[in-house]
């Protein structure tokens, strides 16, 4: 069109130079509005990465409910934060590592999430770690639990709202300081091997006079404990008492098929860690047993828990779960940190998040700033004798705080 209507060269090269003073000069104001629209209109994108079939399924529903949840309580239902909405892609990892590094590169790479959260297996979130770092995002680790986690296998994109092994093992210790014998029985797996690993070293730490007899791991599928549980009575039963065998297990618990065996026929007490409602509602009949839990429903005090409490019964007919805390948190964590942060930038998140403290159904979390762990309260709990209702199991014995679980930093930083 412009070469018909101007035919000579000259006037044409001067009406193009003309042309593209005009549209850089155009460009040079309008530019800057249009970035920051695209900035004040992109989405936020969160991948939730879970075993949603396998051995954790439970754990990874009550993870995805906790977690939109959450995020409902915190954002007032309208899913954003600072104009932007908040997006959550969820992915099922199946609990098998190379499947759950694959989701993290997908999440990362093709999605283009701005902060991973997951998963239930410790095995898969080890095996995602590395991912993290080479996309250079964020990865918070809920609800794996392993120590090596944010010990050696940690690096600096890496934080983490569950507990890891150390503090649920220090936890525990904190409630056997007298003397006596301890029998562990976990899975021949990362989680298994690690808690047991960490459940001695507390011991230690707690100055426990008890002393570990034998430590004992089977497949997570077993269903028959009659060879593993014989030899614990073996090892425990001509021991200095009191003889406990301490169960720590993900997925459903042995407690009842151990029971069966009788170990009072040995002076042997079963000392359960705390687990989900559906399992511990099966423990009625060891009224008076004690031991120490990441959280119960009816133990923190608190608005968000009340909320949490009162909304989960409502929808759901029960109160929330042990991993339904967990994937709130981990929702709250994402939000306070977006909200510090005032970016998605990953450099940005992590100095807002190095130190930050953040609310929680348990009450108030903080990440510390040497590893990125969250350092949170524990409970000993006793299984209540007159129950009033099918989930009224626990009577709290004692909120354990963050500052009497002195859970060692084992990174390399």
């Amino acid at each position: 069109m412009h070469t018909r209507l101007i035919r000579n060269t000259h006037q044409t090269n001067l009406a193009r130079r003309k042309l593209t003073k005009i549209t850089f000069a155009i460009g040079a104001l309008v530019s800057p509005i249009l970035v920051a629209g695209n900035v004040l209109a992109q989405d936020i994108k969160v991948a939730l990465i879970a075993g949603k079939t396998g051995a954790l399924e439970a754990y990874a529903k009550e993870t995805e409910t906790g977690f939109m949840m959450g995020l409902e309580y915190l954002t007032g239902g309208k899913m954003e934060l600072n104009g932007k909405k908040i997006k959550v892609i969820v992915k099922d990892d199946q609990s098998k590592p190379d499947m759950g590094r694959a989701l993290l590169a997908e999440a990362y790479g093709d999605d283009k999430v701005d902060i991973a959260v997951g998963t239930s297996s410790s095995g898969s979130a080890l095996a995602m770690l590395p991912v993290a770092e080479e996309y250079k995002k964020i990865l918070i680790v809920e609800p794996a639990v392993a120590d090596a986690i944010t010990g050696e296998k940690w690096n600096r994109y890496i934080f983490r709202t569950s507990r890891n092994s150390m503090q649920d093992a220090l936890a525990a210790a904190s409630t056997i300081k007298s003397g006596g014998s301890i029998a562990f029985l976990s899975q021949d797996n990362a989680f298994g091997r690690d808690a047991i690993k960490a459940a001695k070293e507390a011991l230690a730490t707690a100055g426990s006079k008890a002393k570990v007899i034998h430590e004992e791991y089977a497949a997570q599928t077993t269903t028959d404990f009659t060879a593993p549980a014989q030899r614990i009575f073996d090892a425990l039963k001509n021991k200095p008492e009191p003889r406990l065998l301490q169960i720590v297990w993900a997925g459903p618990s042995p407690m009842n098929k151990l029971a069966d065996l009788k170990p009072e026929r040995f002076g042997i007490n079963l000392a359960p860690g705390g687990n989900i409602l559906p399992v511990m509602k099966l423990w009625k009949s060891y009224a008076g047993t004690q031991g120490t839990i990441y959280y119960y429903y009816d133990f923190p005090k608190n608005k968000m828990n009340d909320w949490l409490v009162a909304e989960h019964t409502k929808r759901f007919k029960a109160p929330p779960d042990f991993f339904t805390a967990g994937g709130f948190a981990a929702a709250s964590a994402v939000y306070t940190a977006l909200n510090k942060a005032q970016s998605n930038n990953t450099e940005k998140l992590i100095a807002a998040m190095e130190g930050m403290e953040f609310e929680t159904p348990k009450g108030k979390m903080s990440f510390r700033k040497e590893d990125h762990q969250a350092l949170q309260v524990m409970y000993h709990f006793k299984i209540k004798k007159d129950q009033k209702n099918e989930w009224d199991l626990l009577e709290l014995v004692r909120e354990i705080p963050a500052s009497e679980i002195p859970v060692p930093v084992k990174n390399k930083r």
